[in-house]
């Protein structure tokens, strides 16, 4: 008999202070134990980078942080990544990571990287508009700011 899932929320942002410029990305995430509810804060960033650089890296990193096969409700805020990672990538893959135009896909390797890390899971992603006062994406947005102040504050030293 297969083992119930864990279900597992999990809302990403990312930021990046001149695009390019320092950027930060962040992740919360929330699941349920037997008793109790679980929540875990995760931030990082990069001196330089685009923010699409910083989307695509927050959900990569919150999904790398699951040790087993679990549901997954994704929360973004970028179109870019949720239409990216369910309905573009098919056809890059198809045409060699190249666009329709037969251009390079911008950020093939970190858009790799990610749907490397959903093979495992069963994974619903939902969009959801920024900055409108739902509670994960406002922490998700804090986070990232947070990663973007942790670059800058190592930059300084």
């Amino acid at each position: 008999m297969e083992q119930e899932k864990d279900l597992v929320e999990i809302w990403t942002d990312g930021a990046s202070k001149g695009n390019p410029g320092p950027g930060g990305w962040g992740a919360f995430l929330k699941w349920q134990g037997k008793t109790r509810v679980f929540t875990k804060e995760l931030c990082g960033g990069n001196i330089s980078c685009t923010n699409n650089q910083m989307e695509l890296t927050a959900p990569t990193e919150a999904l790398r942080l699951l040790k087993r096969p679990c549901k997954v409700i994704l929360h973004t805020d970028s179109q870019y990544v949720q239409k990216g990672i369910t309905m573009w990538i098919h056809g890059w893959k198809k045409n060699n990571w190249r666009t329709k135009a037969g251009e390079p896909v911008k950020n093939a390797e970190l858009w790799k990287e990610l749907e490397r890390e959903t093979h495992e899971h069963e994974i619903e992603w939902k969009w959801v508009k920024g900055h409108a006062g739902i509670e994960g994406n406002e922490m998700a947005d804090m986070l990232a700011n947070r990663g973007v102040e942790e670059v800058l504050k190592k930059a300084r030293k």
